[in-house]
């Protein structure tokens, strides 16, 4: 698997954070529109065994990673450091990312004082109109809001892929990515959210510490059965209540089958470590995902970073 970083620059406002998994079914979605069904079954052959064609982070502050889901007995105490400020360090500057696992939260910082990371939330009103009666009403009619994420002008995220050569290259990954960003990511992109440009890609090696023997997930994952130690993994757990995007919207069963991942920024220790790019596995193929497009299949997998968990007394 060959690995790049893909740097986006927000357009409009998001409907919700870029999560690796919703992001990697709209690059399915894009790939259909431009080279038809046949290239997208090809792409998907051998998804659920072990040998995707693409594996897509989270959306992170340009030059910032996500703390790791440690317990704080993990890392060492900063001194003359508030507990409750403690807490909300939750990105490392990638510059930091070598030094010692214990020593994170020293060189982490929370959101509040990243230069570009300043958002806040609005909301945006809604209505469904009764089109016999012409106006809103109750139940089903009721106007409602939905939240919205605004960042700065010039607000920059970064994306880790892993992709494999053979299959899809590193323009073709490009392309689709550009065409997400011009119909938008997620929610409410029908009606402007969610649009960026494309500002740079780079097929680069990703941030790794010497000596490694733990995996640091960049996307909600599936590891259940996958050979982790459950003394020395640790991560949130993330229920995905998914739905089908694109055309699939209208076909009267939009909703998936529930699935339970660990979230982004896992910390899993395979009881045989190995190097790697990403853990997980493929999701669904089966009709276990999807009643009404039984081959849907979900990123399970995640992009990884290679970390050293040391012992403790």
């Amino acid at each position: 698997m060959q690995t790049l970083i893909a740097t986006i620059q927000l357009r409009s406002a998001l409907g919700g954070p870029i999560r690796g998994d919703t992001l990697f079914g709209q690059l399915c979605w894009a790939a259909f529109h431009r080279w038809g069904e046949s290239r997208l079954v090809s792409l998907l052959e051998g998804y659920t065994a072990g040998r995707p064609f693409a594996v897509i982070s989270d959306a992170f502050p340009s030059g910032y990673l996500p703390r790791p889901a440690l317990p704080p007995h993990r890392f060492n105490e900063v001194p003359d450091a508030d507990r409750k400020a403690v807490k909300k360090r939750q990105w490392l500057p990638v510059k930091h990312f070598g030094k010692p696992l214990a020593q994170w939260l020293r060189y982490a910082v929370a959101e509040s004082e990243m230069a570009v990371a300043k958002a806040h939330a609005e909301v945006q009103p809604h209505n469904t109109i009764n089109r016999i009666t012409g106006t809103t009403g109750t139940g089903e009619f009721a106007p409602y809001v939905m939240p919205q994420q605004w960042f700065a002008e010039d607000q920059r995220f970064d994306l880790y892929i892993a992709h494999d050569p053979d299959r899809i290259d590193v323009e073709e990954i490009r392309l689709l990515l550009d065409d997400i960003g011009l119909s938008g990511y997620g929610r409410d992109a029908s009606i402007g959210l969610g649009k960026f440009d494309l500002s740079g890609m780079e097929v680069t090696g990703w941030p790794a510490q010497e000596n490694a023997n733990a995996w640091m997930t960049l996307a909600p994952c599936a590891p259940q059965g996958q050979g982790c130690d459950p003394e020395r993994s640790w991560y949130q757990p993330f229920t995905r209540f998914g739905r089908h995007g694109d055309r699939a919207v209208h076909s009267g069963r939009p909703f998936k089958t529930p699935v339970l991942m660990a979230d982004c920024a896992a910390l899993l220790t395979p009881v045989a470590y190995a190097p790697a790019v990403f853990a997980g596995q493929g999701l669904g193929g089966d009709g276990s995902l999807s009643k009404a497009i039984e081959e849907t299949v979900q990123q399970g997998y995640a992009p990884v970073l290679p970390v050293r968990l040391e012992d403790t007394a």
